[in-house]
């Protein structure tokens, strides 16, 4: 069984079509916000430097830029040099004509360009202006640089990962990015209802990465103020339907063992409550242990590379994974639209674009001909590569 292959559909309806989405962020976490809104239809426009584009593009891997094909897909990009007057006078008439505008430069900064919140509703009242940033719009740290390992460590994530006797651990991947990206696309849907409920009137969205990566360890806080006590490392000692488990392996005696009783107790009493377990399934193959689990009705889980992932027979049949056509390497593996709606779906409609792309097409749709689309990439106000022409 191999991953489904499938086909990029443009003309497919989608519940956002008729949202235009200015995107001027970069790397990750409007990166996420912009692609949860792609995915389910709405005009996704990156807004680029015309020279080096998205930061994301330069995430290679064996010369191919995975990490923009797969977060940038269903999206436009218009290479737009935002440092030239005229290229900011386009960005603002673009902005006019959307929706949704989403920026992460740090605290102030779009203000210092001429975009702040109140020139851009004074030119679209309606207009949604996603802000992302490491710490927030307002309090002491809002002016300090802030990217995704800084706040999963002071968040007390990292503090909360690994083993008690080594140092926290980071996650692998962009969490704190990822976290709030998602919760920004939740918001933007929340102020997009506001907009066509109640009097059309926009708002701003402060969508810092600390805020979001916190709820998810938020009953720590209630943890301590019962108790105390700062909860240290425990690796992987998470226990859950301990009795069955226990009956499973033999051990009738364990549930009413003091030491095992709850929770708190077998964690307190880690190590002893482990070690007969370890025994148990030392002494068995993988199959067999799983099967003495399944029987029981005890929840067990293989931890899997991503090799094994790609092959599971479950990922395969619930298309988690789709391999889309991809110029470079034929077939780009990548996750499916999520969530799953059953009326009103998102779909992969067209691959990450190329750099400038999409710049002729936009611009023309706001009254710019193609003469003067010319002289303005001449002038390296805007960007075309990629255009058919």
């Amino acid at each position: 069984m191999s991953i489904p292959a499938k086909s990029f559909d443009p003309g497919a309806a989608c519940p956002l079509d008729g949202v235009r989405v200015i995107d001027m962020s970069r790397l990750v976490s409007g990166n996420i916000v912009s692609l949860q809104l792609a995915d389910f239809g709405a005009e996704v426009i990156k807004i680029e430097d015309p020279k080096k584009g998205d930061p994301l593009r330069a995430w290679q891997t064996d010369g191919v830029s995975v990490h923009w094909k797969v977060y940038s897909r269903n999206k436009k990009s218009v290479a737009l040099s935002l440092r030239e007057p005229r290229g900011r006078e386009l960005l603002l008439d673009l902005a006019a004509t959307a929706r949704v505008l989403i920026e992460n430069f740090r605290p102030g900064t779009l203000e210092a360009m001429g975009f702040g919140p109140g020139i851009l509703h004074s030119r679209n009242p309606g207009l949604v202006i996603v802000r992302v940033s490491g710490w927030g719009q307002d309090g002491p740290y809002r002016d300090r640089p802030g990217f995704g390992t800084l706040v999963e460590s002071m968040s007390g994530y990292a503090a909360r990962i690994g083993f008690r006797d080594r140092e926290p651990a980071l996650p692998p991947t962009a969490l704190a990015d990822m976290v709030a990206g998602l919760y920004g696309a939740m918001a933007v849907l929340v102020a997009l209802r506001e907009v066509e409920t109640k009097g059309g009137h926009g708002q701003v969205i402060d969508l810092p990465l600390l805020d979001p990566l916190f709820s998810f360890i938020a009953t720590e806080a209630a943890i301590y103020r019962l108790t105390g006590e700062v909860r240290e490392r425990t690796g992987s000692r998470i226990q859950a339907m301990a009795e069955r488990l226990f009956r499973a392996i033999g051990r009738e005696d364990m549930p009413t063992d003091p030491r095992f009783r709850t929770n708190t107790d077998r964690v307190r009493n880690a190590a002893a409550c482990e070690a007969p377990i370890v025994e148990f399934i030392g002494a068995r193959t993988l199959a067999e242990n799983m099967e003495v689990f399944a029987h029981a009705e005890v929840t067990a889980a293989l931890v899997y590379d991503i090799d094994q992932f790609m092959a599971d027979p479950h990922v395969i049949a619930r298309e988690i994974l789709v391999d889309l056509p991809d110029t470079q390497i034929e077939q780009l593996p990548m996750h499916n639209v999520i969530p799953r709606l059953s009326a009103t779906p998102g779909r992969l409609r067209r691959p990450a674009p190329a750099l400038g792309e999409h710049t002729a097409e936009v611009l023309g749709r706001l009254g710019l001909d193609r003469a003067e689309i010319d002289r303005l990439a001449r002038d390296g106000v805007i960007g075309l590569a990629g255009d058919v022409r």
